[in-house]
């Protein structure tokens, strides 16, 4: 077998694009291809695919794309078999692609943000507690939701039953499972651009957790986040109507979640690290 060569494949990269232009990079380079599949496969979504790719294949041009390109080859063809496969493996499924400046009519941007570029930088580092990350889990059809938060350094996982995914409900959850906590464990959260999260203010005065936001399609920032909700989907598959599932079945999955030992905690739960770090 020939040997992968990276200055071949650069030469290669740009003869190809000048003679097949009708082809996207994804569909042109069949190692770009199954990198991407794979990644889709392993649940992780096209910002996840894009980010990582970067770091495997750090000096090879053709081994290179946006998570913009890949949302655009899944989309291309939405009603051919494959394409309606690779969409059921994204983490929010929908009909049709819009481009990610594309303006919305509803105009969905939250007011008085406060960007992740002014979080202190000290909660990078995971070295003090109290710093969560949160999102929603879809459910089926858009028509159902649970919250997430997980403690950046813990890993201790809270998942809230939602009656519907309107700003007040997820606002009055979330407020609801800080008060739950000691002080010393509710400080900031960092969340995505989800109109959900519309109230944050309220959710700051009321719970004292300041909210930084994520940029938009930057899942790596909410990494713990993310992942996670990758745990959860074992028991909740997609498709899940969250409508059906109760929240002792939420909170069962919740345990096992913090009583198991994690390798990145030195097989410590996230139970054990949360309570050490509680007084």
């Amino acid at each position: 077998m020939d040997k992968y060569d990276a200055t071949l494949a650069d030469w290669c990269a740009k003869n190809d694009y000048l003679n097949k232009r009708n082809l996207d990079k994804i569909s042109t380079y069949s190692l770009l291809k199954f990198y991407v599949y794979k990644g889709l496969l392993k649940d992780w979504s096209p910002e996840q695919i894009a980010g990582r790719i970067k770091d495997d294949y750090p000096n090879d041009p053709v081994m290179t794309i946006s998570y913009e390109a890949i949302y655009m080859h899944i989309y291309a063809h939405r009603q051919a078999s494959l394409n309606k496969k690779l969409i059921k493996l994204l983490p929010y499924q929908k009909t049709q692609r819009r481009r990610a400046n594309a303006k919305t009519k509803r105009g969905s941007k939250i007011k008085d943000q406060i960007s992740i570029d002014q979080r202190p930088g000290h909660i990078e580092n995971r070295q003090e507690v109290g710093h969560w990350e949160g999102d929603l889990v879809i459910g089926k059809g858009q028509k159902s939701a649970i919250g997430t938060i997980v403690e950046r350094k813990t890993r201790y996982t809270c998942i809230v039953k939602l009656k519907d995914r309107k700003s007040a409900t997820v606002r009055k959850q979330f407020v609801k499972e800080f008060k739950a906590l000691s002080k010393n464990l509710t400080k900031t959260m960092t969340y995505d651009n989800g109109v959900e999260m519309a109230q944050h203010k309220e959710l700051t005065q009321q719970s004292g957790v300041v909210v930084y936001f994520a940029h938009p399609y930057a899942s790596w920032e909410r990494g713990t986040n993310e992942n996670t909700n990758g745990l959860i989907r074992r028991y909740f598959p997609k498709g899940t109507d969250f409508n059906t599932i109760t929240a002792k079945q939420l909170k069962r999955v919740q345990d096992k979640l913090n009583n198991r030992p994690r390798k990145i905690l030195k097989y410590k739960t996230p139970m054990e690290i949360l309570i050490q770090n509680s007084a």
